[in-house]
């Protein structure tokens, strides 16, 4: 059922965005008066196709893509026996160029409007749920990798890159993932030290399941509820109870908690917990597991931001070119060989498991707004068969005021599309290899 739901949010989410994306491209071929044959999402096999005026609108059988086919355009159809003809005037070759530059955009404008309204959207109705970096106040809880790049349990993280740490979300940041030269000031034992960011975190951070939170805030807790027939409930322990020692050894820090009980798996514990301000002493077995048998209450406190309307936009601005700005320091990474391509380009795959098995609104239409302005980012690339190609293209034709021949276009949309085939190969690779091998 997971797999179900997982397909089905990328389907739907690739579905909406790639129809927005080509409409973009109709519309204003359309405006400018072009001829538009072909108006479809997916690709071939059909499933359904209908004729309306000029234009077959068509929805394929593999959900991976879409296309619009404009009169007199070198594009993915490779139709070049009516490029052979004379150009008539309802053709993409017979516009100004400038014209031609707006409806190549056209897909890319839609997307970056499209991120932009989602996130703004999500930023009015939902708000910012956040945690104050003064509610780390026991500071932070270290991994295995948080350990390796410098970390120590217990630290207290007070800037990121010599700014003040205000949201402890901010810990996760691009700037500081991706940023080089990236660091994190932290105060440990009354001294300040600085954890430098290695370049190769993200590749690290790729590799476990926990991803990105390599350090946590550190929190006390409270019993939550109790599962009826555990150890938990055996023992007495009840719903509001918080833990102070565990075999005499202070355990008010659920990770220290969670330790102890690992350490002591299938043995008999000594349990003190305070109850309405009573301290009370317990006995209980412990699962082989390490467990007890409850949910844990953390006691942390999150602040929510409510947006107005208009205070909405800017931040759903923000936030959509925030992605482009990750998508680009994550290429430079690349370039760079700071970064593993393997385990920085994802595919449909990858895309399916961020969705989640698990149907969210909210997670929904974030992983779509973000989507939505990386289709557009990718769009814009320079890469012959891509928009950004043929803006390209234009634009070397609006400078210099001579127009590549056909037959240049031609070739250049041939070896454009083997490099899109190939990345998308690798992708899709990639994706199988890293999630089954």
């Amino acid at each position: 059922m997971d797999i179900l739901i997982m397909a089905g949010q990328l389907i739907l989410g690739l579905t909406i965005l790639v129809g927005l994306h080509e409409l973009g491209h109709m519309l204003t071929a359309k405006w400018f008066g072009m001829r538009v044959e072909k108006y479809a999402i997916g690709f071939p096999p059909t499933l359904i196709s209908k004729k309306f005026g000029e234009t077959e609108y068509m929805l394929g059988l593999i959900p991976l893509g879409g296309f619009v086919k404009i009169s007199g355009m070198v594009d993915e159809s490779m139709d070049t026996e009516a490029m052979k003809e004379e150009p008539k005037p309802y053709e993409f070759r017979s516009k100004p160029a400038w014209q031609r530059l707006i409806v190549m955009m056209g897909g890319i404008i839609v997307n970056v409007i499209t991120g932009i309204l989602i996130y703004a959207a999500l930023a009015f109705y939902y708000g910012e749920s956040y945690l104050p970096a003064s509610e780390a106040k026991y500071g932070v809880v270290a991994n295995e990798i948080g350990e390796e790049i410098g970390f120590q349990t217990g630290d207290k993280i007070i800037a990121v890159n010599g700014q003040k740490l205000e949201k402890f979300d901010d810990v996760y940041s691009m700037d500081a993932l991706l940023g080089r030269n990236a660091y994190y000031t932290v105060e440990r034992e009354g001294k300040t030290v600085d954890v430098k960011v290695p370049v190769d975190l993200m590749d690290r951070l790729a590799d476990k399941e926990d991803r990105m939170l390599f350090v946590q805030p550190r929190q006390t807790f409270q019993i939550g509820q109790v599962m009826a027939g555990s150890n938990a409930a055996k023992a007495g322990l009840k719903a509001g109870d918080f833990v102070l020692t565990v075999n005499g050894q202070d355990a008010k820090f659920f990770d220290v908690f969670q330790k102890l009980l690992k350490e002591n798996a299938g043995k008999t514990i000594t349990l003190q917990v305070e109850r309405e301000g009573t301290p009370i002493k317990l006995r209980s077995q412990v699962g082989e597991d390490g467990t007890l048998g409850f949910q844990s209450k953390p006691l942390l406190n999150f602040a929510t931001e409510d947006y107005t309307f208009l205070e909405s936009i800017p931040m759903g601005t923000e936030q959509a070119f925030g992605v482009i700005t990750a998508n680009i320091k994550g290429f430079g990474k690349i370039f760079r060989g700071e970064a593993d391509p393997t385990k920085s380009i994802g595919g449909p795959i990858k895309i399916a498991q961020i969705y989640g098995g698990e149907f969210n609104w909210y997670k929904f239409w974030s992983l779509t707004g973000m989507l939505s302005m990386v289709l557009a980012f990718m769009n814009f690339l320079p890469i012959p068969a891509l928009d950004g190609g043929h803006v390209m293209f234009l634009t070397y034709e609006m400078i210099s005021g001579r127009k590549p021949s056909d037959t240049f276009l031609e070739n250049a949309q041939k070896v454009g599309m083997v490099l899109l085939l190939c990345l998308m190969g690798f992708a899709i690779f990639n994706d199988v290899f890293q999630t089954f091998f």
